[in-house]
């Protein structure tokens, strides 16, 4: 077998694959010994077909299991040969075919893309120092609180901090909102909702033209549309409102005792502390440590400049677009002002895949080199616990996993954890003071 190699372009291969007569004439005779044993003719045992009865009566399929043996059989020869790494499914161009004589044929293939591995030990990183601090004690307790805060119903004028409900209708340039945004039915009008008092909540500057008005109230309320507005139709324009308050209620947190502490399966108010600050403390471990891996895989992706292949960059950002999608439908935004936006999706989707393909074949090649592996032991164990956390049967999520394949994508997950581990563990961290945290806006 002859192998000539041509590079279309960046990651995708030519290979024309010459095999000669006699490997030809081998693989007949190969074929037909396997025919033989698997084909059932009138007076003949099972394996006693002649030879002779296979190539004339079967002479279409014999070729067609023949041309696959050899082009299969070649084509995973010359990778090993000549260490190519295929990515995608191979494409093949067949020349002429009979016995004989020589069998020529092209196979074109993406690969995984060439680069020089970095120097990936001794990578630096940053490491916040931070601690749990009474701030972040009273801002957790407040969240509790918040979470179990009732609202009365109160007689006197809304002030800020209130939770309001009202009625209202908005139109721009005396139109209906709706005119403008026709999906914008929610910001154009509403019965009995409730917002709260306070800069910046539903459109900017309108809650805020309510303070002062009381129950039964009717008030005109002008807006500017900000220029990011989750309608972009409206972006931009001014906007009118007719209000009127239907109830003004007072929101009361609860106070920070024993029995606060029992609603939330606490023994006492101590021990909720306690069980509040653990939960912090592992919550700022967990975070400083995933600080430490995020700039960990920058500095090697930024180590390294490659070309990426198409097929795989495409198939990537069509999951990521799939992804943006989904989760924007979930936040309730339209399908028009996705529509819109498609194009910053599409480019987004885009980097962010080919980021995700650069750093898996930056991992790969780490843990090839460190003959860092995946045990069946460790794949099994991640199994188990993903069917736990999803509340499935393992039997039942093993069988979904080998519908999609999914044992691959398990697999490659803890391979890359391992690896990303290896960095880590050999990485140069300085312990730095924590940035001060932004101040939420006034």
């Amino acid at each position: 077998m002859n192998v000539t190699i041509e590079n279309l372009a960046p990651c995708r291969k030519k290979l024309r694959v010459d095999v000669d007569s006699q490997t030809v004439d081998q693989a007949f005779a190969s074929v037909t010994t396997d025919m033989q044993r698997s084909i059932r003719l009138p007076g003949f045992r099972p394996g006693k077909v002649p030879s002779s009865l296979i190539t004339k009566n079967f002479a279409k399929d014999l070729e067609a299991e023949v041309r696959k043996k050899i082009i299969n059989d070649s084509y995973k020869s010359a990778l090993k040969e000549h260490k190519i790494h295929a990515v995608s499914s191979p494409e093949v161009k067949e020349g002429e075919f009979a016995r004989n004589q020589n069998f020529t044929f092209d196979i074109t293939v993406e690969t995984a893309p060439e680069f020089e591995l970095p120097e990936y030990k001794g990578l630096n990183a940053k490491k916040e120092m931070r601690t749990v601090t009474d701030t972040d004690m009273d801002r957790a307790m407040n969240v509790l609180r918040e979470r179990t805060a009732k609202f009365n119903d109160v007689d006197r004028p809304a002030k800020e901090g209130d939770i309001i409900v009202v009625n209202y209708n908005g139109t721009s340039e005396g139109k209906p909102l709706t005119d403008f945004a026709p999906t914008a039915r929610g910001i154009t009008s509403q019965q009995n909702f409730w917002m709260e008092i306070k800069p910046g909540h539903f459109i900017p500057g309108f809650t805020e033209q309510l303070i002062g008005a009381s129950k039964g109230d009717k008030r005109t309320v002008n807006v500017d549309f900000p220029a990011d507005f989750v309608a972009p139709q409206l972006a931009g324009k001014k906007g009118t409102y007719e209000v009127e308050l239907v109830q003004v209620k007072e929101k009361v947190l609860p106070e920070v005792n024993d029995a606060f502490a029992s609603e939330w399966g606490a023994e006492n108010l101590e021990k909720l502390n306690e069980g509040i600050r653990k939960d912090l403390e592992n919550q700022v471990t967990t975070n400083v440590r995933r600080s430490i891996r995020a700039q960990l895989l920058e500095a090697l992706n930024a180590a390294v400049q490659c070309e990426l292949p198409e097929s795989l960059v495409e198939g990537e950002t069509r999951n990521a677009i799939y992804d943006i999608v989904s989760q924007n439908q979930q936040r309730g935004v339209s399908k028009e002002i996705m529509d819109e936006k498609k194009g910053d999706i599409y480019q987004y989707a885009s980097q962010s895949a080919k980021e995700k393909l650069k750093t898996a074949f930056l991992l790969g090649r780490i843990a090839e080199k460190e003959n860092i592996k995946v045990t069946q032991e460790e794949v099994a164990n991640r199994v188990l616990q993903l069917a736990q956390e999803r509340q499935v049967k393992p039997e039942k999520f093993v069988k979904d996993l080998q519908k999609v394949n999914g044992f691959g994508e398990i697999h490659e997950q803890i391979l890359f954890s391992k690896v990303i581990d290896f960095l880590e563990q050999n990485a140069k961290i300085e312990e730095v003071p924590p940035a001060p945290e932004e101040q939420p806006a006034a």
